[in-house]
């Protein structure tokens, strides 16, 4: 390999993770670059009076320095606050449930990796995330990785081919339990026993405190609104719906007798319909704002099945492609609490062929009906 070739700059969080695979891509011969982002700083980041930066990049840098290894921090905190809190906010005035780490890495982490790759002379860009890729046809894929409860395939669907081809996953073979024994084999006892990050990185309370810390005019632009159920009877008062999120049934404030779940939000009307958990399920999702590797292998796919959250088991369906682009899928089995706003992601089996945001779903019954109709 040239010299270039050997090169690989990690994305360093200071954790678990991304340390251990620092120390693996350095046993397999490359010479590894650390690169650190501050994107929003948390109280929970800082532990001691006066401290000038957090925890976590103290860590990364200890780690560095132990390695030997170069190391660069990158203040990306006023952009971050931009990019990825603008559009978190941006989601939920607009009645949708925001996906921050979808968007963050093609916006932000990965794209800022493959930029401080050039400037320090990097073939190779490397995260801790828990996936693979596979090269098919020319095309790279993110797949599954072996670790069920750690997989992070889901996230990572909106990277662009020319971030994935620079892409290396050192972990996506491990379990988590592994990679802890890994470090701690390797000397880093203290490392392998240390804390998991936030599940969102900038929020360390309720997203709701949040949203109104970085946006103090919020119930002055939506106020209070009304709970209605499926035929539109006013049922009470809510706070505005902003604060709610499809599937959601503690902290409504509304007592109904028996449980309630929020099953839509309209921004326009400022309402929230209620309804029971049998409501929650249906047959059908519309998914927009598409990146598919290949539209005609997601089509054709035998084995298509998609996840429409996180930890979610992903639901065998079928696909069809509407004149606006957009793709009307049919679940083969009843899912629940579609939430527009989260990620769709399309699976061949543990293959990642893309995915979509999830849209309104105020057309489906629309549609469906037309198909119904058309085949009769």
């Amino acid at each position: 390999m040239l010299e270039k070739e050997k090169r690989v700059l990690v994305g360093m969080s200071g954790g678990i993770d991304s340390s251990a695979t620092c120390i693996m891509l350095q046993e397999q011969g490359f010479e590894v670059v650390g690169m650190t982002m501050r994107t929003w700083d948390v109280p929970a980041h800082f532990t001691t009076e006066g401290q000038e930066q957090p925890n976590y990049i103290l860590e990364a840098r200890a780690l560095a320095e132990r390695l030997g290894i170069e190391h660069h921090v990158a203040d990306v905190r006023e952009e971050f606050k931009k990019v990825i809190v603008r559009y978190f906010i941006d989601e939920y005035m607009s009645g949708r449930t925001p996906n921050p780490c979808v968007m963050c890495n093609p916006l932000f982490k990965e794209r800022l990796l493959c930029e401080w790759a050039d400037k320090t002379n990097c073939a190779w860009i490397a995260t801790g995330h828990y996936c693979r890729l596979e090269d098919i046809n020319g095309k790279r894929y993110i797949v599954t990785g072996d670790d069920s409860k750690k997989d992070q395939s889901y996230f990572l669907w909106k990277l662009p081919q020319d971030i994935l081809k620079r892409m290396r996953f050192p972990l996506g073979h491990l379990t988590k339990p592994e990679v802890k024994k890994f470090l701690a084999q390797k000397g880093f006892e203290a490392k392998a026993h240390g804390g998991e990050s936030m599940e969102i990185c900038f929020i360390d309370k309720d997203y709701r405190d949040f949203l109104k810390e970085q946006c103090p005019e919020i119930d002055e632009k939506i106020g209070p609104g009304w709970f209605v159920d499926s035929k539109g009877v006013k049922l009470g008062q809510h706070k505005g719906f902003a604060y709610y999120t499809i599937g959601q049934r503690k902290g409504l404030g509304i007592a109904l007798g028996e449980p309630a779940y929020v099953l839509k939000i309209n921004p326009h009307k400022n309402t929230v319909m209620l309804g029971n958990v049998e409501d929650l399920q249906t047959e059908y999702m519309l998914v927009e704002d598409l990146n598919i590797t290949d539209r005609e292998e997601l089509m054709n796919c035998e084995n298509l099945s998609v996840r429409i959250r996180y930890r979610s088991k992903a639901i065998p369906c079928s696909v069809e492609e509407l004149e606006d682009g957009r793709l009307l899928v049919h679940f083969k089995s009843a899912a629940s609490a579609i939430t527009p706003g989260q990620s769709a992601v399309f699976y061949d089996g543990n293959r990642v062929l893309g995915g979509g945001f999830i849209a309104f779903q105020n057309e489906v019954r629309k549609l469906v009906a037309e198909r119904q109709e058309s085949q009769l």
